[in-house]
This record gives structure tokens, sequence and C-alpha cells, in this order.
């Protein structure tokens, strides 16, 4: 069996070729290169540069590798983006995600994880949000991510694919190993954006809205670590092979962190007491959403081992500054 990594040389798809080949998997990294990075693909792994959406490529590739699996991570991730140019976010995710899954269907590909997101569900609130919550996405980022979730429900019940949806919260931190973490210099993740802030990287950090409706104003995010989540792809693959029914998951501790928080321990961890600009809210941003991710739990069994945002902010630390050593 081989699983194709598309997305695979960026943050969260490094991560989970890391897994896959430390599990002995053969893995076939897809990665067009415009966000990720060739040198984060593991040596382990076939890489080829390319679009998720060429249809004639994954085609090739699942005849040329006998593809069984695809886990699918490219795609456009930030949220103002998406509100200043929807179109290029259709594009992107949804539009190419068609391609995809409609090249792995043909070749034969029976078994498609996806990556989604929360932003799914709007706002949600403070209280821990649930699968079966209404989903009200508040920018095209989330819609067109709920547009592919459409997809393959409906090529699921037209067909024998099986699917796994996995709606991310906040990724965060970096492989425990250091073999992989956020490589994108102007990455908009607020911890990396802080540890960079304390490394004398960025002038100083920009909070987005003080005002918000919670403890203390600022958004309130569910953050998970990255092992963590790429583990939760793992355990899905796991039942899908074992004939189990597709499934859409939470992936989050079901805690929530406020953005003043999250800057108080990168001071903690860092020791440095950067400059924060406090400025307007950003378009898009919900005011507080906590994952509700019982079901990954006691369906599948899934135990994080990372939960916990100083070791998460320690990790991710320790990244940047190996990033910076590296020049």
């Amino acid at each position: 069996m081989t699983v194709l990594v598309t997305g695979g040389a960026g943050y969260i798809g490094a991560h989970m070729t890391l897994a896959l080949l430390d599990a002995g998997e053969t893995v076939v990294v897809l990665d067009n290169l415009v966000t990720g990075f060739a040198a984060a693909v593991d040596a382990r792994a076939h890489f080829v540069e390319g679009d998720a959406g060429d249809m004639a490529l994954v085609s090739r590739l699942t005849a040329n590798h006998a593809i069984t699996d695809i886990i699918h991570f490219a795609g456009s991730v930030v949220v103002p983006d998406s509100v200043a140019d929807p179109l290029s976010y259709y594009a992107n995710n949804t539009a190419a995600s068609r391609n995809l899954i409609e090249a792995a269907h043909a070749g034969g590909v029976g078994r498609f994880i996806f990556s989604s997101t929360a932003a799914v569900y709007g706002m949600a609130g403070d209280e821990p949000v649930r699968e079966d919550a209404p989903l009200a996405p508040l920018s095209p980022y989330g819609r067109s991510k709920l547009m592919t979730e459409w997809m393959l429900a409906d090529l699921a019940a037209a067909s024998d694919l099986t699917f796994g949806v996995l709606r991310y919260f906040n990724v965060a931190g970096a492989d425990p190993k250091g073999r992989a973490g956020q490589s994108t210099a102007n990455a908009t993740h607020l911890i990396k954006a802080a540890c960079q802030a304390a490394l004398g990287l960025r002038e100083r950090l920009d909070l987005y809205g003080t005002d918000y409706p919670t403890r203390d104003g600022t958004c309130v995010r569910d953050y998970i670590h990255v092992t963590d989540l790429v583990n939760a792809h793992s355990v899905v693959l796991h039942h899908l092979r074992g004939g189990g029914e597709s499934l859409t998951l939470n992936c989050g501790y079901g805690r929530g962190v406020s953005v003043r928080e999250v800057i108080d321990t990168v001071k903690a961890v860092s020791g440095v007491d950067f400059e924060v600009r406090e400025t307007g809210r950003r378009p898009g941003d919900p005011a507080a959403i906590v994952a509700g991710a019982d079901r990954l739990k006691s369906e599948l069994g899934w135990t994080p081992e990372h939960d916990d945002l100083m070791g998460i902010v320690a990790s991710a630390w320790e990244w940047e500054r190996a990033l910076r050593e590296r020049g």
C-alpha cells in the first residue's frame, strides 16, 4: 500500500509524512512548493513537484505508484486573504480538490482523508463545538473547505469510496525530534509570529482585536500540537483500512486559550518581553471556537500526548531558534 500526501512539503504535511514513514509506510509527496519547501520532505519519501489539481499528473502517480490512500493537505489557509481574494481560494481549495478527488476515484483509490477546518462552524462560541453543530462559515476559506467535505460525502454515497474529514482547530508546535516545524517566514500563525517577535525577527507582534466578548477581550482558540494532529490522521487511516465507515471528526483538545494567554506563555518560555501592538479585528475571525473532540477519543481511541500549552510553545520556540541558527 502506498499513501499519497498532497501538500507534503508544507507544515502539517511534512509532519504527516514523517509519521507515515516512521510507521513503515511507502509515501509519495505531491507539492507545488508555492508555500512548501522541498527540504522539508524526508528523503525516504518519493517527492513530486506539481499541483494536486492536475488530474493527469495525479492519474499517473496513482497508476505508477499503486496509490491506495490519499491524505490531502494542499490548499490555501489564511482567512483574511480569502476575504480579500475569494476566487483564488475557491480555485486552490475547492476546484483543485474536486479534480484530485475525481482522478483518485478513477484510479481506484478507495480511501481519502481530507484536511478541513473548524472555520466551517463560523461563530461557535465558548462552549466546545461538536461535529453535529450548525455549519455557518464566516469566510471564503471556511466555505471552500466545506464544499470539499460535501463533494466527498456525495461521492461516497455514490461509490465505494470511504473518507475521513478532520476539522482542525489551531495547529501549533513542532516535531519533538526537531525534524520539522513551521518554516514559512511570514506565516500568520500566532505562536510562530510571537516566537519570531521574541527572537527579534519581527519588530513587534500585532494583536488583532481586544473587544471580543471573551474573558479578556481577545480571541479564544483551541491549540493542538501538530504531532497529536497527525497521529489523529494515522488513527483514521487505520480505521478506514480496517473497513470502518466514513467519518467527520474534530481535532482539538476541548480547551480554549486566549490570544493574550498565548502571548504571555511565549514571553514566559522565551524570557523576552517583546512589543505587542493592539490593533483592530481581522475580517473573518470568530470570537471563540473550541473543539468538542470526544468522538475522536471515544470511537477511535485517539490519545493526545502533547496537550499542554507550555509544551506546545516550547517546541515551537526551539524550532524557531534552530531556523535562525541555520540562517
